[in-house]
């Protein structure tokens, strides 16, 4: 393949798609995170409210005897007509295969949303962490959504579960923060994001040898 795809997978407030934004200007590539979402409706026809309610969470699944009957990822999408259409697995399975069509077609970085591992048999992707101390991500949340450091510490908090069930789910029981799933972990906070940016330019050139400017 002559193009290439960068996943970005993120703690909340750690900075992981600012950093995409700043690595798809420098690069002059798309950053897809919310678009997948409307993207995948549209594949679909399923409404991207449904979408939206699913991302990167269990919508609709008990998380009780979670990891006793993890679902096959790969399996066939549905027909619109039929029952289990809107399940979490078929809109999970919708949007993998948008991934695996984008980085089959163009070059592009993708944030969340398991990326890493639907691509993961991939030789053309470069899989990075991005992480940061709490207090770091506390305040970079204060920074930008104007709440305090309580709600922030919440949203964190809860925010983090969601991903790390989700990813545990979709992975078959795969641990989120595990640096054996990633080619590249950054500390955003240690590095500074713009540094983060040019760290992740090497790799390209060293992993998968992308010559730019």
């Amino acid at each position: 393949m002559d193009n290439y795809v960068i996943t970005i997978a993120r703690g909340f407030g750690s900075g992981g798609k600012d950093i995409g934004t700043r690595l798809s200007k420098r690069l002059g590539i798309p950053c897809y995170e919310r678009q997948l979402l409307t993207m995948a409706s549209e594949k679909s026809g399923i409404a991207e409210s449904v979408f939206v309610e699913n991302d990167e969470r269990l919508r609709g699944i008990k998380l009780t005897g979670l990891m006793h009957r993890l679902p096959q990822t790969k399996a066939t999408v549905l027909e619109p007509h039929e029952k289990a259409f809107v399940s979490d697995e078929n809109v999970f399975n919708i949007q993998s295969e948008l991934i695996r069509t984008l980085a089959k077609t163009e070059s592009c970085i993708i944030i969340g949303k398991c990326a890493d591992d639907i691509l993961k048999e991939y030789d053309n992707v470069l899989s990075v962490y991005i992480e940061a101390p709490r207090s770091a991500c506390v305040a970079s949340i204060r920074e930008k959504m104007h709440v305090s450091e309580e709600r922030a510490n919440y949203l964190i908090r809860t925010t983090d579960k969601y991903r790390a069930k989700y990813y545990s789910y979709y992975t078959g029981g795969k641990d989120w923060t595990n640096p054996i799933n990633y080619d590249c972990i950054l500390n955003s906070d240690r590095l500074g994001r713009e540094n983060c940016v040019d760290v992740i330019c090497d790799m390209l050139k060293t992993k998968l040898k992308v010559n730019f400017n």
